[in-house]
Formats: structure tokens, sequence, C-alpha cells
């Protein structure tokens, strides 16, 4: 029988990852299937009921779905609890659960790209306050990050996450942003500002430690110009598509039966959809 998994959005053409499930899929000589599923707002809590039905063993949730499809599942864990956000669902013993990998793609992607980054103990600096900031917040916290500063174009949005995670959790207002990176050791862009299409991010970095750590969360472009001024002046830089790629690996597993590995092949296939001349 071949296993399917999906990935849902509104819009969801630009997703890629079918690029790397199928990868997977092919590597590992499961017989499976890993597709796009456009669904629409108001067909989702359909969707989500009938998963099973219609054959899937699960799916990805992407915009705009993430906190809705929340609301429809078992949150399968703690974390996926106190996030509400779910980017991975998946069905046991009749039951339809949600977990959310972000954090843990964040965290691989950090420690593969820059393994002598040192989490516990660290000042990190968070630009935005989304989706994907909460559960890299919430990945930093329980990796033992002795300080967070979150800074975000919307104020209330800030406060909602210092609500949530507490007083480990600061704000820094978002035209104090080159001056609240003092003595970071890592600095992350959890915004999608710099993404192709959106307004680029203005921050000048002159205040940030040369050895701190640069991690963008935009993958498109690959070298965004936040990395790219980041590496002029010598900072370690992380691109954001490990992250993509690592936060899709328990997912697999949960669908497919085998943990996969993200190697530089896998890397280079995806690069090459987002840009066609990238060539390392």
């Amino acid at each position: 029988m071949t296993l399917k998994a999906c990935v849902i959005g509104w819009p969801i053409s630009h997703s890629r990852s079918p690029i790397v499930h199928n990868y997977w899929i092919n590597k590992y000589g499961i017989d499976g299937i890993y597709e796009r599923v456009p669904v629409e707002p108001g067909n989702l809590p359909k969707f989500i009921r009938n998963l099973h039905l219609n054959g899937y063993r699960g799916c990805n949730v992407t915009i705009p779905h993430k906190e809705a499809v929340f609301d429809l599942v078992a949150p399968a864990d703690d974390s996926t609890r106190l996030l509400g956000a779910v980017n991975t669902v998946y069905v046991r013993d009749g039951a339809t659960l949600g977990s959310n990998t972000d954090g843990e793609g964040f965290l691989a992607n950090l420690s593969t790209k820059s393994p002598s980054c040192r989490i516990d103990g660290s000042k990190v600096f968070v630009l935005g306050a989304g989706g994907a900031a909460m559960a890299i917040v919430n990945a930093l916290l329980e990796s033992d990050a002795a300080e967070i500063i979150v800074c975000n174009r919307t104020p209330e949005r800030s406060e909602k996450l210092r609500q949530k995670f507490g007083n480990r959790l600061s704000i820094c207002a978002w035209e104090q942003r080159s001056d609240g990176i003092i003595d970071s050791d890592l600095l992350v862009n959890a915004t999608a500002l710099g993404m192709k299409g959106q307004p680029p991010l203005e921050l000048d970095l002159t205040r940030l430690p040369s050895k701190a750590v640069v991690m963008d969360t935009v993958y498109v472009p690959l070298a965004t110009p936040l990395l790219i001024a980041a590496g002029d002046r010598g900072n370690p830089t992380v691109d954001g598509l490990g992250m993509l790629l690592y936060q899709a690996v328990r997912g697999f597993e949960l669908w497919f039966g085998v943990r996969p590995q993200v190697n530089d092949e896998l890397y280079n296939l995806v690069a090459r959809s987002i840009d066609p001349e990238y060539w390392r």
C-alpha cells in the first residue's frame, strides 16, 4: 500500500516540502508519495477531520493554518500545547495528533552549521514575534538561554510572547533594535523582512560583537542581505534553509517509519530550486 502525506496551506505552490520528502522517499526506497494540497481556510476543519479517510498518514501545515489546526487536533506534547500552533499532523490509533517541530529544526540547523555556538547561558536577540519566533524562543528557553530579547514591529505581539514565557524574556522597541543587539551571543531574524518580495531588514550591526552568530530564518534568497552584511564583518552566519530541512525530519519518521538524514545532496537540491545557479 502506498503511504501518503502532504503539506497544506493557502496558497501552497511555493512550498519546497515536496522536494524534501520525495527525495527521502526515493532515497530510502519507500512506497510513498508526498503532495501539495491547497486548502482554503473554510475547508480546513473538514480536511483535517477526513485526513485519514482520504488515505493520508499525516500532513505538514504552513501559512495561514498553523494556529487554526491546533484547535482541530490533540496536542502531542507540552511544547505544542504551550505554543498553540501546529506544523506537523499525524494519525495514531484513530486519533489525529499535532506537533510543532520548528524549534527542533532551528536548534538542529544551528548546531550543524555553527557547532561552537552555545545556547546555555547565552544572550539571544530575536527579531520577530510571530509563529516562527515563538517556536524559536521556546526552544532557546528549553536549551537554557540566560536572556532572550524580542524585538518586533508590533509591540503588542512582543508583549504577548513575554506573557507566555515570563521574565526570562525581555522586549526591545523596534526603533532601538540596532542598539539592543549589544553583547548578544546570537542574533536571529525570525521576520519575513529580507525575503524576496518583502521590504528589507534595516539593521545596523555596528554594536553586535564580532563573535556573535547571525541566523536568518529566511531562505529565499539563500544569502539574505543580513547574512551578507554579517559575513562581511566576520560574524559566523547560518542560513534559513537548514531549518526547513531539519524541521521535516520528525514528520517523515512519524509518517513513513524511517528517520531520515539531512545531507549535502538534499541541501543542494532544494537550494537549486530556489536559485538555479546555486552550486557549492
